[in-house]
């Protein structure tokens, strides 16, 4: 099979590997389409991840596909059946599975691999997070199924209800994604960005309220501006991973509000955050982190219904062989997310 390995610090190359064997509660998949996602650009830039990759390795995370091939003890999947994988499976045993927090099992398994012809799915995540597509989805809108998951699970730890105001600071698909779920859930959202043609999407995607924060001379201020009194936010969600934009975050909500962190920062990053508001305005500030099985289900049946317009969040598609002139369009800002087609 033909597959894209990453190689080092922006270096990937093409190569003819073979497809991966099966163990027998594994399924290999003949990817149909595979997404760009902003942690598979971190690892493009950075050569790697501590949690999920080590170079030389065939790396992506997000696609959906053809079952071209089922272990000898898999039940329920057969060959030619159209499956969308999340990209982990925890292990249900450890103390925090226990406590029901999935996302953050001790021993999560990670899967890597989506850049190339085929891709193996290995047991746990067949038995966990492997799920069937509806005929009609193309196969570029279930491979959205994994970030969608993340941006409900991360929704589903703040706390507000209809009519409240929330402010979602970061204009990319996840970010785009978070607004479109909170309008769902009855409130008044804000999306605050700095890409022109990414913000010209926001209104479809929920958005009462749009701010460039390249146009306006302090963004928190231009945040809280409207909301009655300058009070600020009810949640403020920080979907971009750069510690200013948590800081800023933390300065927009309201007394007793919440701020959500979404957005992974890169390692060793520090934000300062003043003692004051946290104290006497009594702020939540909750990280959170990945999905959990449950999200991965809800994903799935939210992008079947088409209630939002999720085609447009892939703004261009190119073959496996142009898979770094796609890191290069998201680089530029000219992509939102690219389905690679291999």
């Amino acid at each position: 099979m033909q597959a894209a390995v990453l190689r080092g610090t922006e270096q990937v190359s093409m190569e003819e590997l073979p497809r991966p064997p099966l163990g027998p509660g594994d399924v290999l998949v003949r990817v149909e389409a595979a997404t760009t996602c902003g942690t598979d650009l971190k690892v493009f830039q950075r050569g790697g991840h501590p949690r999920m990759i080590t170079v030389p390795s065939v790396f992506g995370h997000e696609f959906s596909g053809t079952i071209a091939a089922v272990g000898a003890t898999v039940t329920g999947f057969e060959k030619g059946m159209r499956v969308v994988a999340n990209n982990s499976a925890p292990c249900y045993q450890c103390v925090e599975c226990r406590r029901n927090l999935p996302n953050l099992c001790d021993d999560l398994l990670f899967i890597n691999g989506a850049y190339a012809e085929y891709m193996r799915v290995p047991e746990r995540v067949v038995r966990t997070n492997l799920l069937m597509v509806p005929d009609d989805m193309p196969a570029a809108i279930a491979a959205m199924t994994e970030p969608l998951a993340c941006v409900l699970n991360g929704l589903d730890v703040a706390r507000f209800g209809p009519g409240d105001t929330v402010v979602v600071n970061g204009d990319g698909p996840s970010g785009l994604m978070m607004a479109a779920m909170a309008k769902q859930r009855g409130a008044r959202v804000i999306l605050c960005g700095r890409a022109p043609q990414r913000l010209a999407l926001a209104g479809q995607f929920g958005a009462d309220v749009v701010i460039n924060y390249a146009e306006v001379p302090d963004q928190v201020e231009a945040v809280r501006a409207q909301t009655e009194g300058h009070r600020g936010v009810d949640v403020a969600i920080e979907a971009v991973g750069r510690p200013e934009v948590w800081e800023a975050s933390v300065a927009m909500a309201r007394k007793g509000g919440q701020v959500i962190f979404y957005g992974g920062c890169p390692g060793e990053s520090v934000a300062q955050l003043p003692t004051g508001p946290l104290h006497y305005e009594q702020l939540t500030l909750l990280g959170v982190f990945h999905n959990t099985p449950y999200h991965v289900r809800l994903a799935l049946r939210l992008l079947s219904e088409n209630a939002w317009p999720w085609a447009s969040l892939i703004t261009h598609e190119l073959p496996l062989s142009k898979l770094h002139e796609a890191f290069e369009l998201m680089i530029s800002r000219k992509a939102l997310k690219v389905a690679i087609v291999p």
